[in-house]
């Protein structure tokens, strides 16, 4: 009989998925560079926050949030998948360039809706009416709410007939 314990295990060694890693120094990064920019801007005037003061606080958020993300990591790191689903990103990335290519055409409230129409009904496989109803509040809602609400002005159509009814 040996005195060997079966119950010892080797010491184990936490590895986080260079993937992982990658996508936490992504976050860190522009957190930084939105930190940094945003100082340029003022952080505050004699009136009160300065137009810095915002993305200041949001760069903050950032690069604290990828640092919590990075403690977590190191605690239990997540298992990752065993691949990229291709289809998934040439979708989204091919409908970005589309909405971007015809958003000044159509302006934002229709192409805004076909871009989330497309990812609800065929990318989400939602439901016809859940599609409808998130596409419309999302495009035509936050139109009205840029536009009047806040006073941002958001793009409208170049096609005579859509601009004259209000697209």
């Amino acid at each position: 009989m040996t005195t060997e314990s079966v119950a010892t295990k080797p010491p184990s060694t936490v590895r986080v998925a260079p993937t992982v890693l990658a996508g936490i120094g992504a976050f860190a990064a522009v957190g930084t560079y939105v930190l940094v920019s945003s100082v340029g801007l003022g952080l505050w005037t004699s009136l009160g926050p300065g137009p810095g003061l915002f993305p200041f606080a949001m760069g903050a958020v950032l690069v604290a949030m990828a640092l919590l993300w990075l403690l977590q990591e190191l605690r239990n790191p997540s298992e990752t998948a065993p691949g990229i689903d291709r289809g998934l990103v040439v979708g989204v990335v091919a409908s970005l360039v589309v909405l971007a290519a015809v958003m000044d055409l159509l302006g934002f409230q229709l192409s805004m809706f076909a871009f989330l129409l497309y990812h609800l009904k065929i990318r989400g496989r939602r439901t016809w009416v859940s599609a409808l109803i998130i596409a419309v509040a999302g495009s035509f809602g936050a139109f009205y709410a840029f536009n009047y609400g806040l006073n941002v002005a958001l793009p409208v159509s170049a096609l005579p007939f859509l601009n004259a009814i209000g697209l």
